[in-house]
């Protein structure tokens, strides 16, 4: 099997197209630290030129928002089988294999076709409706504010570990039940498992990813196995009930919903918070007309999820031959549906890479579409609007401290290492 860094180094100088007659040299390489941090001038290249295009990899990508709408809602694709793509990289190891992360990962919905797809997210879907979130709202906001306090007296903080990190973590913590001081161990693992979403991963990377997935789950077990004998009122136990009214969930399917509710909820809620705040720093009429105006928050979070997506792209397989704008996905073959790119189609969005946090009309891809549509979304949206109009109104002068940023090497997921800023507490305004 070829490594990452192969992969990486035939991917320099590799994209070379012809347009009316004018060759185009272009270099595509999503591991490269300058599509990392800005992507979007080479999706709109692709988008241009050649908008189903066939990467290094073999795999097809769609960058327009059409094909990627289109994708996402037919049935003739379905999700791909990471987990057991998984397990067929167990047979390179010396010794040793990746049963707990297939075992982990095995029910997660974002794996699952219908109708396994279609049962589970019907009995986990009442809890993260829009009504059933709206009731977290004042916990949310006493995390925010608690977060705030630590950094007031300093003047400065990292978005990311200070306040971005932390706030998802605890709202899933206090969701589920947990004992409030395992947020860091939880945290931890969360940010290792979240990988296993990145297509490009290393043999190495399996190997850490497949202990973690054995710790996190005897640690579900364990609690499984205690809020058996003492129900309590929070989400672990409504699972357990479910599990025990016509046995209706198994002990795997509720520790693998426990466990992406980590993984997928706490990273989405970090990339959208700090992303989100990095273009408003970077857009300061924009943060002072929130600052203004906070009634404008929901529309706020809608075009930061559009403008810099945190969950770049999702993957697809074709199930029967499948035509896409003249090119024909034949049967078996994986698509990439960039929905980082169908969010700045100039087809679609007036003007997209302009930053705008009145914008109407705003039916970004964020979240996915069709039977996929992140389950999460309520959650994440609430949570980042707390969050970020927290930061905005609560924290005088706010500013970059540096412009030296880095990206976490991640194909699918799009976020910060850090996001240094800087306030002056003794303003009052």
């Amino acid at each position: 099997m070829e490594s990452v860094t192969n992969l990486n180094h035939r991917a320099i100088n590799f994209f070379e197209t012809e347009k009316s007659g004018a060759a185009k040299t272009f270099k595509f390489n999503p591991l490269d630290p300058e599509f990392q941090a800005d992507p979007y001038p080479t999706y709109h290249h692709l988008r241009c030129f050649e908008p189903v295009h066939r990467t290094f990899m073999g795999v097809w990508l769609l960058t327009r928002y059409i094909d990627a709408k289109a994708v996402l809602r037919d049935s003739r694709f379905c999700i791909c089988a990471t987990p057991k793509k998984i397990k067929e990289r167990s047979h390179y190891l010396e010794q040793g294999d990746f049963n707990g992360l297939v075992q982990a990962t095995g029910k997660w919905l974002i794996y699952l076709n219908p109708p396994d797809h279609t049962r589970l997210r019907g009995l986990v879907s009442k809890a993260f409706s829009s009504a059933t979130v709206k009731r977290l709202r004042s916990q949310i906001q006493e995390v925010a504010d608690e977060l705030i306090d630590k950094v007031w007296d300093k003047g400065s903080m990292d978005i990311m570990s200070d306040f971005a990190c932390p706030l998802p973590v605890k709202v899933i913590t206090t969701m589920l039940g947990l004992p409030m001081e395992d947020c860091s161990k939880l945290h931890r693992w969360t940010d290792e498992l979240s990988s296993v979403l990145d297509p490009l991963r290393s043999l190495e990377d399996y190997e850490r990813m497949n202990k973690v997935a054995l710790e996190f789950t005897d640690y579900f077990k364990s609690l499984i196995a205690e809020r058996q004998k003492k129900p309590q009122q929070d989400l672990l136990s409504a699972l357990i009930a479910a599990k025990e009214q016509d046995k209706k969930l198994s002990e795997e399917e509720i520790v693998s919903v426990c466990m992406l509710l980590f993984v997928a909820g706490e990273e989405t809620t970090i990339n959208l918070i700090g992303n989100g705040m990095l273009a408003l720093l970077r857009h300061p009429d924009q943060m002072q007309k929130l600052k203004q105006q906070p009634t404008l928050i929901q529309g706020a979070v809608e075009e930061l999820l559009r403008y810099d997506s945190p969950i770049q792209l999702t993957t697809r397989v074709a199930t029967e031959n499948v035509d896409i704008n003249g090119v024909t996905i034949r049967a078996g073959e994986k698509v990439f549906v960039s929905l980082g790119a169908a969010n700045r189609d100039p087809a679609q969005f007036t003007d997209p890479d302009h930053l705008d946090i009145t914008r109407q009309n705003n039916s970004h891809l964020s979240f996915a579409d069709g039977i996929h549509y992140c389950l999460g979304a309520a959650l994440a949206r609430l949570e980042a609007e707390i969050a970020i109009n927290t930061l905005v109104q609560q924290l005088p002068a706010l500013k970059l401290s540096t412009h030296k940023l880095k990206w976490r090497n991640n194909v699918t997921l799009r976020g910060l290492k850090a996001l240094p800023i800087a306030f002056t507490p003794e303003t009052t305004e």
